[in-house]
C-alpha cells in the first residue's frame, strides 16, 4: 500500500526541516510539475527530476527552519491536499524570529508527488536570504 497525500506532506515537511534534501527528491515522480507562483522575482516552474536536484541543492545553504500550526485539508479529489503551516526561523546573524505563512496544493499518485503549487511568503524568504 502507498502512502496517502497526507502521509506523503508530512515526510515532505519533515524533510525539509530536518534539511534532508537527498531523500526529499524520492517523494516526487520523475515528471513532477512543481509551481511556485509567488516566487520573487517571478513564479516559477520545475519540471522533472533535474529540475528538482537543482531547486533542492539551492536550498542546502538556508537557514534551519521549524514547522509550526500545520493543518491538513482533505479535498473530494482523493490525489490532493491542501496544507497550510508557518516556518518560524531566526533571521541570519540577528536573534530576531520570523514566521512565515505557506499553503501547498499537491496532487500524489501511487504515493509520489505528480504536482504541486507551493504558496510561500517568497518576498520574506529573499529578504533573509539576502541578508
Amino acid at each position: 500500500m502507498t502512502d496517502s497525500p497526507s502521509a506523503v506532506f508530512e515526510k515532505l515537511l519533515a524533510g525539509m526541516v530536518s534539511r534532508d534534501f537527498d531523500n526529499l527528491r524520492r517523494l516526487y515522480a520523475p515528471d513532477i510539475v512543481l509551481e511556485h507562483p509567488f516566487a520573487v522575482p517571478e513564479p516559477t516552474v520545475t519540471r522533472g527530476q533535474e529540475g528538482l536536484r537543482r531547486l533542492l541543492d539551492g536550498m542546502r545553504e538556508w537557514f534551519e527552519m521549524t514547522a509550526k500550526n500545520v493543518v491538513i485539508h482533505e479535498t473530494a479529489d482523493p490525489e490532493v491536499i491542501v496544507a497550510e503551516w508557518d516556518y518560524e526561523t531566526r533571521v541570519p546573524g540577528t536573534d530576531k524570529p520570523l514566521t512565515t505563512a505557506n499553503v501547498i496544493v499537491m496532487r500524489v499518485r501511487d504515493g509520489r508527488i505528480v504536482e504541486s503549487r507551493d504558496y510561500h511568503n517568497h518576498a520574506a524568504l529573499a529578504r533573509i536570504i539576502s541578508g
